[in-house]
């Protein structure tokens, strides 16, 4: 079975987008807090390989961690995993080509972010905090990166936010393509590397690497912490939302209707 054109691309993430909204209250609360926690293992595997790695190293050490970042993302698509910021594209998608209401986008998106919260401050506290795997030796690691975050102001961490969940929904969007795991693995793996490797900011990342910096005695306040989770959810709202989902539906809608049509 050959893998699928972009049209068909657009019909299965509808199809997405209806199992989600249609997701009860418990599915999406495991799911959620499995992405949340998946998203979240992901980022300590970013910092372990990082922070364990001569400074002298630079943009290398930077891309042997943004390789290792992806597996958190693979987990979700293909284990089963709810992540608020690709369902930031598949539900207005689904939204658009009619065939989910609003209030169900709503719901959906209310009860994923409130999981994943949920799922990362879970691992940031038992792993990254109780058993210190974000601290000791790569405390200054954990540190500098959530500094960095916090340190955006709003339009910077934004627009950095409208970078990142571009990638992540194309990584989506391509998982959604691919028949296999092969392809579907790689359709992952390349975009989400690339958001890390430059720096953009995910929302559920987020969630983890800022509570466990404060929880490992940064100086960093919880008021901090919300101003950025504010601009970075908008920023991968309009990220996710428009730049893949709007703009590919505008597309590809007409395609992907006339061949309903003809089937």
């Amino acid at each position: 079975m050959s893998d699928l054109y972009p049209y068909e691309i657009l019909k299965a993430t509808v199809e997405k987008g209806v199992a989600k909204a249609n997701g009860g209250t418990l599915h999406l609360g495991i799911l959620g807090f499995l992405g949340g926690a998946f998203i979240s293992l992901g980022y300590l595997a970013y910092i372990r390989v990082v922070g364990g790695m001569p400074h002298e190293w630079g943009s290398l050490a930077v891309l042997l961690g943004a390789a290792v970042f992806p597996i958190g993302l693979i987990c979700i698509l293909l284990g089963g995993g709810e992540l608020i910021t690709s369902n930031m594209m598949v539900l207005p998608v689904a939204v658009m080509m009619k065939k989910v209401g609003w209030k169900q986008w709503m719901r959906n998106w209310l009860a994923v972010t409130l999981a994943n919260v949920i799922g990362a401050f879970a691992v940031a506290w038992f792993f990254g905090h109780y058993l210190g795997l974000t601290e000791g030796d790569y405390l200054h690691k954990t540190i500098a990166t959530a500094e960095a975050k916090v340190a955006a102001d709003f339009g910077r961490a934004l627009v950095s936010g409208i970078g990142c969940n571009w990638m992540v929904s194309m990584g989506a969007w391509l998982c959604y393509g691919a028949h296999g795991y092969p392809g579907k693995i790689l359709g992952i793996w390349f975009p989400v590397m690339i958001f890390v490797l430059i720096g953009f900011q995910h929302v559920v990342a987020n969630m983890f690497v800022i509570p466990a910096a404060i929880w490992g005695g940064a100086d960093i306040t919880w008021m901090q912490f919300l101003h950025n989770m504010v601009a970075v959810y908008l920023g991968n709202v309009i990220g996710g939302a428009v730049f893949v989902g709007v703009l590919y539906t505008l597309a590809y809608r007409s395609q992907a209707e006339r061949s309903d049509n003809h089937s």
